[in-house]
């Protein structure tokens, strides 16, 4: 990680009013903000610990626990909540065997909710990746993910 985060953060050694680009960049090539990587972004730039972390934390953007190598996202908008998202939401987590923003311990997969994934006369519906699941019962969720888990 050392020689990555030197590569990404030597221009911008003293340039405080960077911060936002380099958090981009480290988590591009992380994959997420490590503690470490945080504390080096503040010494390269000069910036306070606090105002790096205060920075970070403020935009929903930046992560902080590595993501699985699947993204896992529940739709809660209206068309969908009102089809049984909850449902779908729980029979998610118990056959991942983790809750909303958590990463399986294989990372393998996280789990988030979403506001809304455009596809209302869909619903209820999940997005795996890049396919969306449509028309979803609890028992379907289940079938998905064993599917997936098969592969």
């Amino acid at each position: 990680m050392d020689d990555r985060l030197s590569e990404i953060l030597s221009p911008y050694k003293g340039k405080r009013d960077a911060l936002i680009p380099i958090l981009q960049k480290v988590q591009a090539e992380l994959g997420y903000l490590p503690d470490e990587a945080m504390l080096e972004i503040a010494r390269v730039t000069g910036l306070p610990e606090s105002r790096v972390f205060a920075v970070a934390s403020f935009y929903a953007q930046f992560r902080f626990t590595p993501r699985g190598k699947h993204s896992f996202m529940v739709c809660r908008g209206t068309a969908c909540h009102v089809r049984g998202a909850e449902k779908i939401l729980e029979e998610t987590e118990r056959a991942l065997g983790i809750v909303e923003g958590e990463t399986t311990e294989d990372q393998e997969y996280t789990l988030e909710t979403v506001a809304c994934i455009g596809c209302c006369a869909l619903a209820p519906c999940v997005m795996i990746d890049e396919d969306v699941e449509a028309k979803l019962t609890p028992k379907m969720v289940s079938e998905i993910i064993d599917r997936r888990k098969a592969k």
